[in-house]
């Protein structure tokens, strides 16, 4: 997928060296160090997971971070694993427009769906982008070392 421009953005998809340019956006987002946000990129980058950022004159104002992903149950689909835009810059159309590369992106792939996790104040955002909640609810348990 190539770099789109709409609405005065620019959105493509970031280059590793890049990668901590992303950081203070996701750090909106995600709980982590800079060390350990480009530790895990680097690490799942290994498995398809790329980042793709949303620039306002030449300055990140959102991040998406999306990888391949194919089970059995769901067959080949997108997974968006993070989405923030800069806390100035929420309604300017960023988040959007970053949906709106990946729904792209997926089609490009041959891909039918998109899938997301979503916190309980993002879903109306993703309700407006016509997503649906999906049936099965995420379950998770904290194992010890």
């Amino acid at each position: 997928m190539t770099e789109q421009r709409q609405s005065g953005l620019e959105i493509r998809r970031l280059s590793p060296v890049e990668w901590g340019h992303a950081y203070p956006v996701i750090a909106q987002l995600r709980s982590l160090d800079e060390a350990t946000f480009l530790e895990r990129v680097r690490r799942q980058s290994h498995s398809g997971y790329e980042l793709v950022a949303a620039f306002r004159d030449g300055s990140i104002i959102g991040v998406l971070g999306m990888r391949p992903v194919h089970t059995l149950a769901r067959g080949a689909h997108l997974h968006i694993d993070d989405l923030v835009v800069d806390e100035a810059a929420r309604g300017s159309g960023a988040g959007r427009s970053l949906m709106a590369y990946a729904e792209s992106d997926a089609r490009a792939r041959g891909m039918t769906a998109v899938f997301l996790d979503a916190r309980p104040e993002a879903i109306p955002f993703y309700e407006r982008e016509e997503y649906l909640l999906h049936p099965a609810p995420s379950m998770k348990k904290v194992l010890a070392s």
